[in-house]
């Protein structure tokens, strides 16, 4: 291990699962954040202490996002005990904190965080969410590129005219919904996560896919469209292009125990959206400015990039990401530009830490009394 292997692998947030955050469940762990459900006790007491606009018997959360750094559905690592990226986490975090605040400053809808007590931390109310990974897109590119060179014209119901090129904006910003997880029994729709879904199949079916009432998918729309209004146009300050990204959405009860439908998860980040630069854009070039460029590394980087693109190649992927230290260099590519995309958007310098786990104890147990 080299040594700056040693002093950078500190650096990174990897195993996020194991705080001594005091809970009575389970510790749900994702591709990047787990989550900690609170006690009832604690809840109630942070509730009353914090006066957050939640209902007094709100189940809260905390979130720890971690700095791990998954592709085609893998987690990589790398060389010298590097087990994700530095400074990943929180850019992310950064990132989304910027728009969901944006957003509610524009009258759009709240997310599902309440407070912010660490770069990489957040406090969450439970939500009850969509079962609806909401993308949207404004050009044509990635996996909507390769089906369209292929012949499909036919996209979520959408049907796209012929002669559009790679890359190219289209007519207009389109819906292209997929399911957030394994959905059954709803006619037409594979039980299968990540399947392609029409307007229609949720119109038909808005109950499977949690929606309270009909209307609902109308206002999910709204606020997808405006919410990427919104960061596009941000962007286009910071000479950015905002090519497509996923909204996710659910519903919580606030302090007037109002149910109403927000954003959740993460909104506008490099993990969750494509963004380009935009003068290089403009000469025809395409820099990416998000994960995107990490998988093009990856597709890049090994000699059977079908491998990584073919979902019946599995278990050779999952091969290939564990047996697979990447150079050092190559996270650090991919650390420098989530930083500078986050301090692009922020405008502020992103702190990264040096020991983000002792922070994250010490943080949580003297301000929250949270750790056991």
């Amino acid at each position: 291990m080299t040594h700056t292997g040693n002093a950078l692998a500190g650096k990174v947030l990897a195993v996020n699962d194991d705080l001594p955050i005091r809970t009575e469940l389970p510790v749900h762990s994702g591709k990047v954040r787990s989550v900690y459900w609170l006690t009832e006790a604690d809840s109630r007491r942070l509730i009353q202490e914090q006066g957050y606009n939640v209902a007094e018997d709100a189940e809260l959360a905390i979130m720890v996002i971690s700095d791990r750094i998954s592709a085609f559905d893998c987690i990589w690592h790398g060389e010298g005990g590097m087990n994700g990226v530095p400074g990943k986490g929180a850019a992310l975090n950064a990132v989304s904190n910027h728009w969901f605040r944006l957003f509610k400053e524009k009258g759009l809808a709240d997310s599902h965080i309440v407070d912010i007590p660490h770069p990489l931390v957040w406090i969450v109310q439970k939500a009850h969410p969509v079962m609806i990974e909401a993308i949207c897109r404004q050009y044509i590119t990635g996996s909507m590129w390769r089906a369209y060179s292929k012949g499909e014209r036919n996209f979520c119901g959408i049907d796209l005219p012929d002669n559009l090129e790679k890359d190219q904006r289209l007519p207009e910003l389109l819906i292209t919904p997929s399911t957030k997880g394994i959905l059954k029994g709803v006619p037409g729709v594979p039980e299968a996560d990540d399947v392609n879904i029409t307007r229609s199949d949720i119109e038909k079916n808005y109950a499977a896919f949690r929606f309270r009432n009909k209307d609902d998918i109308g206002l999910y729309e709204k606020l997808l469209k405006e919410g990427f209004d919104v960061i596009s146009n941000e962007l286009a300050k910071l000479d950015q292009v905002f090519v497509d990204t996923k909204f996710e959405f659910g519903y919580v009860t606030d302090a007037t125990c109002q149910e109403k439908l927000i954003y959740m998860d993460e909104v506008g980040t490099p993990d969750s959206s494509r963004i380009w630069d935009g003068p290089c854009y403009r000469k025809g070039k395409i820099v990416e400015n998000s994960k995107e460029s990490f998988r093009q590394l990856l597709l890049n980087h090994f000699p059977d990039p079908d491998i990584l693109l073919n979902k019946d190649r599995m278990d050779e992927r999952k091969a290939l990401a564990k047996d697979n230290a990447l150079p050092e260099s190559v996270l650090m590519a991919v650390s420098q530009t989530y930083v500078d995309i986050a301090e692009k958007i922020t405008s502020k310098k992103l702190v990264i830490s040096d020991n983000p786990r002792k922070e994250i104890i010490n943080t949580l147990r003297d301000n929250f009394g949270l750790i056991n």
